[in-house]
């Protein structure tokens, strides 16, 4: 990462916040889906019930920063945006903008949390707001619909038949898989309000004769059993060393002997300070989780040992949540 050179640079650091604060406000109020077409502040203001001062200098700086443009008082998204912006296009971005809204309120505890309480309660991947898990799993479709084919191949599924996509959320791994193999079938298994999403997009993919949809919780309840290949996408990071050894013994009893475990997530470098993301986002886990946080390759290692796996690799290291662990149940 890039180390502030001058005092400029670190005051223009402590302001990063101002455009996202814009950017993330815009989302949730979906401006740029309500300016489609043109319109006035004031003729938004009346449609949506907003005030039209405050809505005003909210229009102005989102057409500063380039995300609308302001053409004789009337505002509009940037037109070669708004695929991107609007909340009913395919290759929107909103979803992962609004979570991002919702870290933001995470964030805004981390001095707390640092001097004086230590973590969170609560338990990790629970929402009180139904719309704020919508807004996660969708972000995490955002985010895994650019990556999931590249990661399928790089795990390279061989003659695997039977995947559980543990924590599979909407489906767009178990999706990828079942694209690039023909031969294999899946198990989506999440909580029951997510693997509806899940259903639904597995439908749309024609997949649905392919996939068993499994509901639970795998904090509380064992993982159904008969598979070669699991995935752990995204998962790790959210629990605790103690809870992902147990997740690591479920998911070994879900397997059949020699089937493989391929976690997906942040794999942290022995100082815990590369990748320079991870070390982000093992903040995000601190201020959102009471245990969660990232793991380097040697603590994953022994944690799986510990459930009984064997030939523990490294099969992609990369400067993202795209490090590939895999592991094998012994024959």
């Amino acid at each position: 990462m890039h180390t502030p050179a001058n005092p400029q640079e670190i005051l223009a650091l402590s302001r990063n916040f101002m455009e996202c604060r814009v950017l993330l406000t815009g989302a949730e109020l979906d401006i740029f889906t309500h300016l489609a077409q043109p319109a006035a502040s004031a003729e938004l203001a009346e449609r949506e019930g907003w005030q039209v001062r405050a809505l005003t200098v909210l229009l102005d700086a989102l057409s500063a920063i380039g995300l609308l443009l302001k053409e004789d008082g009337r505002y509009r998204t940037e037109p070669v945006l708004l695929p991107f912006l609007r909340s009913d296009t395919p290759r929107s971005v909103l979803p992962m903008v609004r979570h991002a809204a919702t870290i933001w309120k995470n964030w805004s505890n981390l001095t707390r949390i640092v001097a004086e309480t230590g973590g969170v309660e609560g338990r990790a991947g629970s929402f009180e707001d139904p719309e704020d898990q919508k807004a996660f799993i969708g972000a995490m479709h955002v985010v895994g619909r650019v990556h999931a084919a590249g990661i399928v191949q790089a795990i390279n599924p061989g003659p695997a038949r039977r995947l559980i996509d543990v924590g599979g959320a909407s489906g767009t791994y178990t999706i990828a898989f079942l694209e690039a193999s023909a031969a294999m079938a899946a198990t989506l298994y999440d909580l029951p309000g997510v693997v509806e999403m899940g259903r639904a997009r597995i439908a749309k993919a024609g997949l649905t004769d392919r996939v068993t949809i499994a509901a639970g919780d795998f904090h509380t309840d064992p993982l159904p059993p008969g598979h070669d290949l699991a995935l752990l996408s995204a998962i790790i990071h959210m629990n605790s060393p103690e809870e992902n050894r147990d997740l690591y013994r479920k998911t070994f009893s879900a397997l059949v002997p020699g089937g493989r475990i391929v976690i997906r997530d942040h794999v942290m470098t022995p100082d815990r300070i590369a990748p320079g993301s991870g070390a982000l986002f093992a903040v995000n886990m601190l201020v959102a989780t009471p245990g969660g946080g990232t793991y380097t390759f040697e603590e994953i290692k022994a944690g799986l040992e510990a459930a009984g796996f064997e030939n523990v690799r490294l099969i992609q290291a990369e400067d993202r949540m795209m490090g590939l662990v895999e592991a094998f149940r012994p024959e």
